[in-house]
């Protein structure tokens, strides 16, 4: 549009046009004076340098989780003529699972994990370590141990992780509530196995709800690129502090299209104090047996 607009104007200026029907003046013949350059965009060095202090302040804090769990498959009648439709139809389904024969197979998944305790605590999404049988953690100068499940809730779409190892990184907590529409946040985590990327985005959003996420929603909405093995890693602000937990994004294709959420830390921290002194979170409950309050 801008590329168009600004063709036509050049277009109609050459033609002599005038806005409003006027006369076109006769042509004056007038000296050609040189157009002066234009003046140089203003570079933001001290933008840019900040993102890059940020970037290496926050980095060696994100880990990537690894997870293995074991799935149940099952092993039947392969092959000719058992393959053919018309074959199973007429015997049916159920005719063939009785020759299924139970077989273990290794499903292994990929997530991104915050360091918020130099003891070893780590925060991470609830879908990233559901049901895992083992759970590694990558730190950034590629140390590798294994995770103990400290514990999980579901309903917010959280879970504490901790390693036993020394000498970590780790990310302050931000007051999530203070956080405004427009803000710069640089998200990183482990999209696609990658270790460690950072990307840069803005709040665009805050206080989303009804997503049908998790139980328990206000998440902050960015269009910092978020895409699958980000989940669990951090959202931080200019100042390098952890305002949000990665968990999820709207997107059609699988991939980021600019609309990602985070738990934000306000809500994330006291549920992580809570799986580290009792493994579960409890929550309140009001008036008559049955009835949920606020908690």
């Amino acid at each position: 549009m801008g590329i168009g607009i600004l063709i036509g104007l050049v277009v109609a200026s050459d033609l002599g046009w005038l806005p409003f029907g006027h006369a076109v003046p006769e042509p004056t013949v007038t000296k050609e004076v040189p157009a002066a350059p234009p003046a140089p965009a203003p570079v933001s060095i001290g933008v840019d340098r900040n993102f890059v202090s940020i970037a290496k302040a926050v980095r060696p804090a994100v880990v990537n989780v690894f997870t293995t769990r074991t799935g149940k498959g099952g092993e039947g009648l392969h092959g000719m003529p058992f393959e053919d439709p018309f074959f199973r139809r007429f015997f049916g389904e159920e005719f063939f699972r009785r020759f299924e024969v139970p077989r273990e197979r290794k499903e292994r998944s990929l997530g991104s994990g915050v360091i918020v305790d130099s003891k070893g605590l780590i925060i991470t999404n609830n879908h990233v370590v559901s049901k895992a049988d083992e759970i590694k953690v990558l730190l950034s100068d590629k140390r590798e141990f294994k995770a103990k499940l400290i514990g999980t809730d579901a309903k917010t779409d959280l879970a504490v992780l901790r390693i036993d190892a020394e000498g970590l990184h780790t990310i302050p907590w931000a007051d999530s509530d203070k956080l405004e529409v427009g803000e710069f946040v640089l998200a990183v985590g482990t999209p696609f196995g990658l270790n460690q990327t950072v990307t840069l985005g803005i709040v665009s959003a805050v206080g989303r709800a009804s997503m049908g996420i998790a139980e328990y929603e206000d998440f902050i909405q960015t269009d910092a690129a978020i895409n699958p093995g980000n989940s669990g890693g951090a959202l931080v602000n200019t100042r390098g502090e952890l305002v949000g937990i990665n968990t999820a994004i709207f997107s059609q294709s699988g991939g980021n299209m600019g609309i990602g959420f985070a738990v934000p830390s306000n809500m994330a921290r006291p549920i992580l104090d809570q799986l580290v002194q009792g493994g579960k979170v409890v929550r309140g409950w009001l008036g008559r047996a049955g009835q949920r309050g606020v908690g």
